[in-house]
């Protein structure tokens, strides 16, 4: 009986944790479609205060692992960041441009390419995973109600979100690989560092606003950084290190479903959002 229980208990964690994680990547729609501040700008904060936030685990528990984190290690915590800003910049873009559901549903086609690297690499899959993630991915179809829209913009806006998929899978993968070696702390703080700094460039150099907020939309940035980055992101991180990647990415599809509906119920401050005079007219994120 005791030998059972420890692995039973991992296993309720490892749920319990996914759980979590869904829940808290989920309230980043409705929090982000509260806010007036430019989506690329958001993004910039959410990395940011993230960053600020695991600083003070990293100096107190962690600064030996962040000084030897050098070479081939570095590079692959650097490139996850510059994945994840890739990622954030290309799908919040394609949000002022397609519809909510669409664009949702194209960027979680990550899944398939993580499969797909992974098959080049020789990985095999059991049938039954296959058969569950293309019942998965048509739920979310179903589910999201794609827009078939074929104006121009709705077009680029998609074809954004399609670079922002492959742009999450590619943070997923070289995660998952760093993971092997870093603590979830050391990882999290560099490679939000790294987007946070990514983020910061475009936004200065696009103009983008990034202070001169009323104080409740500090609160919502303040918020999403809590709920969707640090309870969200990392823990799917954190999991990374026993969990594969895919089905990390597999679970990320239980997010989809909020996304559409929660924009539907707001949909009236996220017109504004978008209109919003105060911003320029045409927003790279």
């Amino acid at each position: 009986m005791r030998g059972t229980e420890g692995p039973h208990n991992g296993a309720v964690r490892t749920l319990l944790l996914l759980a979590l994680g869904v829940v808290a990547v989920s309230l980043s729609g409705p929090l982000m479609a509260a806010m007036v501040v430019p989506p690329l700008a958001i993004a910039f904060w959410r990395n940011g205060l993230a960053t600020a936030a695991l600083g003070p685990g990293v100096a107190g528990g962690r600064r030996a692992e962040l000084r030897a984190l050098r070479g081939p290690g570095l590079r692959t915590v650097l490139l996850s960041g510059v994945a994840l800003a890739v990622h954030f910049a290309t799908w919040v873009t394609s949000l002022t441009m397609t519809s909510v559901a669409s664009a949702t549903a194209i960027v979680c086609l990550q899944i398939l390419w993580v499969v797909a690297w992974q098959l080049l690499h020789g990985e095999r899959f059991d049938r039954r995973v296959v058969a569950g993630m293309a019942l998965a991915l048509a739920g979310v179809l179903v589910v999201s109600g794609v827009d078939l829209t074929l104006s121009a913009r709705a077009l680029a806006g998609d074809l954004l979100a399609l670079v922002g998929g492959v742009a999450a899978a590619a943070y997923m993968l070289i995660g998952s690989r760093a993971r092997q070696a870093l603590s979830t702390t050391t990882y999290t703080f560099v490679c939000y560092g790294t987007c946070a700094l990514l983020l910061l460039v475009a936004c200065v150099a696009t103009g983008q606003r990034l202070w001169g907020y009323p104080a409740p939309q500090w609160g919502l940035l303040l918020l999403v950084t809590v709920t969707a980055q640090l309870m969200g992101h990392s823990v799917f991180n954190h999991l990374l290190a026993t969990l594969p990647a895919v089905v990390v990415s597999l679970t990320l599809l239980l997010e989809v479903p909020g996304g559409p509906c929660s924009r539907r119920r707001s949909s009236g401050r996220c017109r504004r959002w978008e209109r919003s005079s105060d911003w320029p007219s045409s927003w790279p994120g």
